[in-house]
């Protein structure tokens, strides 16, 4: 098991878990969900959700269990899904309390819309000490997601040393 990289990542419907399992297993590292306590399911809590990114507001989350602490890492590849133009308020809760924490991180965001969401990146990385290392904005179930997905994968295998797994091709079948 690679050590070195922790993969973090929030998902409301199980799409954005879907895409980080592919990606811890190609990297063979560890997956830690974070929560926060907060009912989403459903109509109600998509629009709970919506409503948290849009303001910005952000509750506690649960302390992630980790096999080492948040510094040790030399990489942290954070995924989550794009609300209302914006990260999930789970991810951004973690951001801004754990943020300082963080070596060196890598964003991984999904979404329905082919649009890129690329603003969502430098806004997740005004909680960090340096800028984001590699990021994949990807739309599960599009033409396309696999291949830069893969792409993603690459950009962090080349930077860390780490040799890549075969991935059990999902091709993330939709967005979060």
């Amino acid at each position: 098991m690679n050590d070195n990289i922790i993969c973090l990542c929030y998902s409301r419907t199980g799409k954005t878990r879907r895409v980080m399992t592919e990606i811890a297993a190609a990297l063979d590292c560890e997956l830690v969900l974070l929560r926060d306590g907060v009912n989403r399911q459903g109509a109600l809590g998509a629009l709970r959700s919506g409503l948290d990114a849009m303001r910005k507001h952000t509750r506690p989350i649960s302390r992630p269990v980790m096999r080492r602490a948040l510094s040790d890492y030399e990489l942290v590849i954070l995924g989550t899904p794009v609300w209302a133009g914006r990260c999930s308020s789970v991810a951004r809760a973690l951001l801004k309390r754990r943020g300082y924490e963080m070596q060196s991180v890598a964003y991984v965001i999904t979404h329905r819309s082919e649009e890129q969401y690329r603003e969502v990146f430098d806004q997740m990385d005004k909680y960090l000490l340096s800028p984001h290392v590699a990021e994949a904005s990807l739309c599960p179930g599009a033409t396309g997601c696999a291949f830069w997905r893969d792409q993603f994968l690459k950009a962090v295998a080349e930077r860390t040393g780490v040799t890549l797994r075969p991935v059990a091709d999902e091709d993330a079948k939709a967005g979060d």
